[in-house]
């Protein structure tokens, strides 16, 4: 039911499971129905990986732990330093097209770099 929720509801509930598994009371029924997971590595030191789809959900977004790095500035002509957060997003071909996929992570992305967005599209 994501799909009908907006993105403060959506963290307040994903707030509440995540409470939950800290306190290993997560029930069964809790990790069951979904169809999209999020992997988070970087709160163990994780810089980069590639998530495996978990059956029979369709994809997978990882998340790494994010750090400053030297990024060129064309209109500039210099390195400017840049907080980058490395994603991967791994995905059932068989359903999901290619280019539908990088569409969806360039709007992360997006979404990342610019917090307003979830306000207009959440």
């Amino acid at each position: 039911d994501v799909d009908s929720k907006g993105i403060v509801q959506l963290a307040a509930e994903l707030g509440e499971f995540a409470q939950k598994a800290r306190d290993r009371k997560l029930a069964p029924d809790d990790m069951q129905g979904g169809n999209f997971s999020i992997s988070n590595l970087g709160g163990i030191g994780g810089t980069n990986f590639t998530p495996i789809v978990n059956t029979p959900e369709v994809a997978i977004l990882g998340v790494a732990r994010g750090s400053v790095e030297p990024i060129w500035n064309k209109a500039t002509e210099t390195f400017e330093p840049k907080m980058m957060l490395p994603l991967s997003l791994t995905y059932d071909h068989r359903l999901i097209d290619g280019a539908d996929a990088a569409r969806f992570l360039r709007f992360i992305c997006d979404t990342v770099e610019d917090p307003f967005l979830m306000s207009v599209f959440g």
